[in-house]
């Protein structure tokens, strides 16, 4: 039996679970004890670990396949933290008060909100003169 047909099959049982509780769900009233919810909502937590898995098993699986590809991915993983890394260094990390002279924000709050502010300025920086790049070179050929 190949992945597909077993990939398959896992929705349909799926489906047919969701479909089994969710006739359960709409045929108790609001005013009887709703002890449907819980399990539904354990459910999804089951459903969305069970795909983050497959994804994690499928991405890690073509990446060590492909050493081009790991180097690629292993230089890009580098590159951001060398801009998470310049950006911790250059943030602000002073308290933030109220008007009444409160503490709102400690100054490790504030340190990683500036950091997390200056990565999204790069990248986005980053972004626009790729574009820019790219626009220049199709004008030029």
């Amino acid at each position: 039996m190949n992945l597909h047909k077993v990939t398959k099959i896992a929705a349909i049982i799926v489906a047919v679970l969701s479909l089994i509780f969710l006739g359960g769900l709409f045929a108790t009233s609001d005013s009887e004890d709703n002890s449907w919810i819980n399990p539904l909502i354990y459910l999804s937590y089951v459903i969305l670990l069970a795909c983050v898995a497959v994804v994690l098993i499928y991405v890690f699986k073509n990446l060590f396949s492909n050493k081009e590809n790991l180097k690629k991915t292993l230089i890009a993983i580098g590159l951001f933290l060398g801009i998470a890394i310049v950006s911790f260094i250059v943030a602000d990390g002073t308290e933030v008060k109220s008007a009444t002279n409160e503490i709102v924000a400690s100054a490790s709050t504030s340190k990683w909100v500036s950091t997390g502010l200056n990565m999204f300025y790069i990248l986005a920086i980053a972004a626009v003169g790729t574009m820019v790049w790219t626009g220049f070179n199709k004008i030029k050929k």
